[in-house]
């Protein structure tokens, strides 16, 4: 599993400062960068900045932080935006075990980041902002021999059928999984259809987060739990999950001691700019008014931008 040290910083081209001059220059060189951030590209000869921010990021959001917000942020500003996603659970698994470091954590819940607060989880987090949710979905194969009945009849009548393929989560390294349980066991409540609360106890259709998407896409699975973001990213067809109303709750944080703590303010206010919000909302992420919990915490650099 990768770490993220001061040699990849290296590797990144990042110059080195003389120690007395860093500090004075560090500051100089962010306020410039924030200026052209929140949608506005930096002003004709501002400077622009080289090295990385490193992101860990709910595995929903990989090709969409990966394909879509990685270059734009790089063209803003100049960073280069180095993306670890995997389930949310397990990233901040990873993150207070040491296995991984980074500078920003997107989670897709915001009880993960209670598990990186306080001295005895290693005071990872200290503060984290709410900033937009996206629905969960069913998204399926439109070569699957299912597809013309998902398309006309209940999802939960059509997934039940003997020889039906569905993905999800694992419940213990991802809220999806926590969420795709939810939405079986509502279902068999609501509609008596005991053998959806037969699905969301069984293991053969757990998937890692990263590779569900492709599972769907390579014809092993008729359908799988997603939300509409990754639905959106990859071009997979979906359907409501009609009598639920579930969605993942993205937040955000820097994490206490970042290498790289100047390229991370400047990702939070793009990402929280009108130019990330542009890219998340033409992929169904659906913002949300900001809820910061310990905005005390949070670098002074990205206050504006949570309020």
């Amino acid at each position: 599993m990768p770490m993220f040290t001061s040699a990849r910083c290296k590797q990144a081209g990042t110059r080195a400062v003389p120690r007395l001059v860093f500090p004075a220059m560090l500051l100089s060189m962010t306020a410039t960068a924030l200026t052209g951030l929140g949608g506005v590209a930096p002003p004709a000869g501002a400077a622009t900045y080289s090295g990385p921010v490193d992101v860990l990021s709910a595995g929903s959001l990989q090709d969409l932080i990966q394909d879509q917000v990685a270059p734009a942020f790089q063209k803003a500003t100049g960073y280069t935006l180095d993306d670890v996603s995997m389930g949310s659970t397990a990233l901040a698994s990873s993150i207070s075990g040491g296995t991984l470091q980074g500078d920003v954590f997107i989670s897709a819940s915001p009880a993960v980041n209670a598990s990186l607060e306080g001295a005895a989880n290693g005071n990872w987090v200290s503060w984290y902002d709410q900033f937009a949710s996206s629905p969960l979905v069913l998204g399926y194969n439109p070569a699957s021999k299912f597809a013309r009945a998902l398309r006309t009849k209940p999802w939960y009548e059509v997934i039940s059928q003997p020889g039906f393929l569905i993905g999800r989560t694992d419940p213990t390294t991802d809220p999806k999984g926590v969420l795709a349980d939810e939405a079986l066991d509502q279902a068999a409540k609501q509609h008596k259809l005991p053998e959806l609360k037969t699905l969301a106890t069984e293991s053969s259709d757990v998937f890692p987060e990263t590779s569900l998407v492709g599972e769907l896409q390579a014809g092993q699975l008729d359908a799988g739990f997603f939300y509409g973001v990754e639905a959106a990213a990859a071009g997979i067809k979906t359907v409501p999950l009609t009598g639920t109303s579930l969605a993942g709750e993205y937040t955000i944080t820097i994490l206490n001691r970042a290498p790289h703590e100047a390229a991370a303010v400047a990702f939070v206010n793009f990402l929280l700019g009108k130019a990330g919000q542009k890219i998340l909302a033409k992929n169904g992420v659906v913002a949300t008014k900001p809820k910061v919990t310990g905005l005390k915490f949070a670098p002074a650099g990205v206050r504006s931008a949570l309020k």
